[in-house]
């Protein structure tokens, strides 16, 4: 991994992230040795390394140069960080932890009566591991708990994770450029009528 920084060439320093309280994860995780905790600066790097996972195999049929490859996904990145900050500062931004070493990110903005799954990353050793279908278990409790919908977005090419939310009681509402809007409705509107 890079070492940290919180600078993006071209760009200037990136944000830090809000000082935030910590989040316990769901039990079983826990039993697990799976923790939440609030992003730092020092977190930067791997958030970067992260980030360069999601994206390796859309850009590995790209003839760019690696070096290339990498100045496109530190500034992809920094862009987003920039964009989550600026739209989302009163989120939880949170890293998730696995026996001490990061494992991915759980950004969860719950400041209204729609709640939003900013994002959820696994590095891949994690993916289909349970660890994402509990911390959406575990906001959608919160969000019954607060009579709150649960909003996110997914990447209309991600079919595996489109599955998931599927499954877990979400439903499609629209396109969004190439992402489809999904909600999962409040306690109020889940009682029949």
């Amino acid at each position: 991994m890079h070492s940290p920084r919180l600078t993006d060439p071209g760009h200037g320093a990136l944000p830090a992230f809000p000082a935030g309280a910590a989040l316990e994860a769901p039990t079983d995780l826990q039993q697990r040795g799976i923790r939440l905790r609030p992003c730092a600066a020092g977190d930067i790097s791997f958030l970067t390394f992260l980030y360069r996972q999601l994206r390796a195999a859309e850009l590995a049929p790209l003839s760019w140069p690696d070096v290339q490859k990498d100045a496109f996904l530190e500034s992809q990145f920094a862009l987003q960080h920039r964009h989550y900050l600026a739209h989302y500062s009163a989120a939880d931004f949170l890293l998730i932890e696995a026996e001490g070493q990061p494992a991915g990110r759980f950004y969860l903005s719950r400041q209204t009566s729609e709640f939003l799954i900013v994002d959820i990353s696994l590095l891949p050793q994690w993916r289909n591991s349970g660890v994402g279908s509990a911390l959406i278990r575990h906001a959608q409790e919160m969000a019954k708990r607060a009579d709150a919908s649960l909003n996110l977005h997914v990447d209309q090419r991600n079919h595996a994770a489109r599955r998931l939310y599927d499954r877990l009681g979400f439903v499609a509402r629209m396109e969004d450029g190439p992402y489809t809007s999904m909600r999962w409705p409040t306690v109020t509107e889940q009682r029949p009528a």
